[in-house]
């Protein structure tokens, strides 16, 4: 294996190798720094167009047009090579250079797809999927890192761009950041949930592409107290959804600890809080060309304001918030609650949850990164604790972090969490 390879190899999969580990790790991803104040009224978004390429002298298409789809230009450098260019929705953009796309053939080859990002480097390894649904990462063997970054982490450590080759035939080849969660898939999840007579689900307001904002709603009783879980608020955090997925597969399950905190508590989910940003395969923001994770002050953009003015009901209704989570991710595994000296001895669940789930799972170390700041609110876990006064944090998975690990991690931090609350 080159060394190019080798390296950014290390890199895509040192959560892999975090995983195998018994010990924590002594230092590791530490978090992003302290969010800058933006304004979060609307700003000019390039939509992307969405068609098929047919590249006519070679007989071989490639597209974008499907949810979630992310290809903006393609071009034929020969010897069946192929470079694609991936941009973002507006600037300036968070490093999340988010990509989907399929390409079939008439006559079956390999081919040789080139990586290029505007202003960005190749953060996401590839993955592939014939139908869309079940994916894997690209064997190494057929990868290539070009250009390579420094360090460990953040996108100054990924390389400039990435070569890999694929078989194409007839049928098309899904060719993707992460798996693909667009809103109809989400949808199809939310309505398999809602056949059991305890949970149903509604719209709660409108995207700025008119896509509905759907909330799941967890209500065995006329108890007061609930939960509130929201997701994907940034398009390429399919991690993050992956644990919120199982996270909430637990909590409405049949087990005799589910069905007691069914009995006690309410639960209120958002799966999907940017539609449209996921369904235009944007990088970062919604439609307005915001990060809808800076507008929990001003809500300026019609996502924010749905949960905004949901939350506002149900208090209306005499409803209690005992605890919100917000699932993102980010380069590795973190957690973001609100410090201890601000937030205290209401935060106790928080961080007591935190240890009960690290003692579970001991061989995956998680960093820990309160934060002192909780005005303005700005973020959507120091509005949930601002002005609705409910323990919150921000729950981040690692962009690498193994698929059945997310699952395990949901369920048992579900687990836990039951446990606090039925204390």
């Amino acid at each position: 294996m080159k060394a190019s390879k080798l390296i950014y190899i290390t890199f895509i999969f040192i959560s892999f190798i975090a995983c195998k580990n018994q010990k924590p790790i002594a230092k590791g991803y530490q978090g992003q720094g302290k969010s800058a104040v933006v304004s979060t009224l609307s700003k000019p978004v390039q939509k992307q167009w969405k068609g098929i390429w047919s590249l006519d002298e070679d007989n071989l298409f490639f597209s974008n047009d499907f949810e979630s789809g992310r290809l903006n230009g393609i071009t034929s450098d020969g010897d069946n090579h192929y470079t694609v260019l991936i941009t973002a929705e507006n600037t300036p953009v968070n490093v999340s250079p988010w990509y989907a796309f399929k390409v079939w053939s008439k006559n079956p080859r390999t081919i040789t797809i080139k990586m290029t990002y505007q202003d960005s480097r190749s953060r996401y390894y590839p993955k592939i999927s014939l139908d869309g649904e079940n994916f894997k990462a690209v064997d190494s063997i057929n990868f290539k890192a070009i250009n390579n970054g420094s360090g460990t982490f953040g996108i100054n450590a990924a390389p400039e761009f990435v070569e890999i080759k694929v078989n194409v035939g007839e049928n098309p080849t899904y060719i993707t950041a992460q798996e693909l969660y667009g809103s109809t898939r989400v949808k199809k999840w939310i309505d398999s949930l809602s056949t059991k007579n305890y949970i149903s689900n509604y719209k709660i307001g409108e995207s700025r592409e008119k896509r509905s904002m759907n909330l799941m709603e967890v209500s065995n009783g006329t108890h007061k107290k609930a939960v509130m879980v929201i997701s994907r608020q940034h398009p390429p955090e399919v991690t993050g959804f992956l644990a919120m997925k199982s996270f909430i597969e637990t909590l409405t399950g049949d087990t005799p600890k589910a069905q007691k905190f069914k009995d006690n508590f309410d639960l209120f989910v958002v799966p999907l809080m940017n539609p449209d940003g996921v369904d235009n395969g944007n990088w970062r923001h919604n439609m307005g060309g915001i990060d809808l994770n800076r507008d929990w002050q001003d809500f300026n953009q019609p996502e924010t304001r749905s949960v905004r003015d949901f939350l506002i009901k149900k208090e209306a209704e005499g409803y209690e918030f005992v605890f919100g989570a917000d699932f993102h991710s980010t380069w590795d595994d973190i957690y973001y609650p609100i410090d201890s000296t601000i937030i205290g001895e209401k935060g106790d669940i928080v961080f007591n949850w935190i240890e009960n789930i690290t003692k579970r799972l001991p061989q995956k170390h998680t960093n820990i990164k309160p934060s002192t700041e909780i005005k303005p609110t700005m973020v959507s876990r120091n509005y949930f604790y601002v002005n609705h006064g409910m323990p919150a944090i921000v729950f981040e998975l690692g962009d690498n972090t193994p698929r059945d690990f997310l699952k395990l991690k949901g369920k048992v931090a579900a687990e836990e969490l039951m446990d606090l609350l039925l204390e």
